[in-house]
């Protein structure tokens, strides 16, 4: 008898694609890959190659062959948060890395799927000048996004569009990852849109989980924040105080263009 082939699906990319802010019980993350592939009318087969920490450029050198190999029917690609956070930060870079890592997918036959950043200055407690800065390379990274997306047909899910979607109910207690519900959400808005260009998928369902301790909140911020903070503050502290000394010599100068 005839079997028809399992579809294959496929991740690449950061912490956002590895399914950060959404762990099992026993610790293993899930994310909203998690509940996608679980909402498949079909047999699949599912590979994540993400990993916390990665770049464009790995994403496009190491991760990329790695899921070609697999040759998936479907395969999102979600980078940009960590190329933003770094000194040196290069949306021409990013651009480029993004693009050919769609083209050779797309020169294989894959639905690609991409994902926007939200705006972290609408929920992350930092001084005003550092949410500008913050804000003008999301805006950057979104912008890189919307091009190659337009260019090649690809779907975007343009997070900001989701009614609400910076109620802190959403987010993991670091306020840069989805939580599980935010996770779900970002599940369903994908699965709407794989159902456009004709996949047959179902609709993940979206459960509100329980509000987070503050014992809890206290104790991942205690094994995870503070260790995140010190290794990155060597890279990120010189930059943010000298690109927020930049940001107060912009402004000074708006100031003074719409006075005189």
């Amino acid at each position: 008898m005839f079997m028809p082939p399992k579809l294959t699906f496929a991740v690449i990319g950061d912490s956002a694609a590895y399914g950060t802010g959404d762990f099992d019980t026993t610790g293993v993350p899930r994310g909203w890959a998690h509940y996608l592939k679980e909402n498949f009318r079909e047999e699949i087969n599912y590979f994540n190659f993400s990993r916390p920490g990665a770049q464009s450029t790995e994403v496009k050198n190491v991760q990329l062959p790695k899921a070609l190999e697999v040759e998936p029917d479907i395969c999102a690609v979600i980078v940009g948060g960590n190329d933003l956070l770094r000194n040196g930060f290069s949306p021409d870079l990013l651009h480029s890395n993004l693009k050919a890592t769609c083209t050779n997918l797309l020169s294989r036959g894959s639905e690609i799927l991409m994902i926007q950043l939200h705006d972290p200055g609408q929920i992350l407690r930092i001084p005003k000048l550092l949410k500008r800065v913050l804000r003008r390379r999301v805006e950057a990274v979104n912008n890189v996004y919307e091009s190659v997306a337009h260019e090649h047909g690809i779907i975007l899910i343009r997070t900001r569009e989701i009614p609400d979607v910076h109620n802190l109910k959403n987010w993991h207690i670091d306020r840069m990852h989805p939580g599980p519900y935010g996770h779900q959400l970002l599940a369903r808005e994908m699965a709407m849109q794989l159902r456009q260009r004709g996949w047959n998928i179902s609709l993940p369902l979206v459960k509100e989980e329980n509000g987070v301790r503050q014992a809890t909140r206290i104790l991942w911020l205690i094994r995870n924040g503070l260790p995140w903070f010190l290794k990155r503050s060597i890279d990120l502290l010189p930059v943010a105080i000298i690109l927020m000394f930049l940001e107060f010599i912009r402004v000074c100068k708006e100031f003074v263009t719409r006075t005189h």
